[in-house]
């Protein structure tokens, strides 16, 4: 990414190229990018397929099998799907639980956005779907706020290097 944002002279300068072999360098560069966010997102698409199927599955195999729990425990898990002490399960993948329950800096693992629907999230709706008490999640969503934070921190100091770079290449 950053050498797709250096301006075309100065790359060619620095690596001692023509400035037509450094425009295809950086527009291989960002087809490459590009594609990677492509994937990505494809991948995102097909967790949310298949989290989807695995959900119609799990309904459909409750379904299909009422005698098998007592009317009551349908009860339980027909009024548990909207209420919202389950809203951290239904907002948050399975995949994003995981990753929550088991790194022990889970923080580090997921991406911003995740971290911000962590961030979201009611307390006690999160301890709840870990089976964490109150106090852990709380932490957990503070650890969040804190990495997405320093993230957000580096994006607008990058920002800023660039707008420098900028504005010394137009001064003589």
């Amino acid at each position: 990414k950053v050498l797709i944002d250096v301006p075309r002279s100065d790359l060619a300068e620095e690596l001692a190229q023509s400035e037509t072999k450094i425009q295809v360098l950086q527009d291989t560069l960002q087809q490459v990018l590009d594609r990677r966010e492509e994937e990505r997102q494809s991948r995102q698409l097909l967790e949310l397929y298949l989290e989807a199927l695995k959900t119609e599955d799990s309904i459909l195999s409750k379904v299909a099998e009422p005698e098998a729990a007592p009317r009551k425990e349908m009860d339980v898990v027909d009024t548990g799907t909207s209420s919202t002490g389950t809203s951290a399960t239904t907002a948050l993948s399975n995949q994003v639980l995981a990753a929550l329950k088991e790194k022990p800096a889970p923080e580090l693992c997921l991406d911003s956005q995740d971290l911000e629907r962590v961030l979201k999230e009611d307390g006690a709706a999160l301890a709840s779907a870990l089976g964490w008490d109150k106090q852990k999640a709380g932490a957990l969503q503070e650890a969040c706020d804190q990495e997405l934070s320093r993230r957000l921190r580096q994006v607008q100091t990058l920002h800023s290097l660039r707008s420098t770079a900028k504005g010394k290449k137009a001064l003589p």
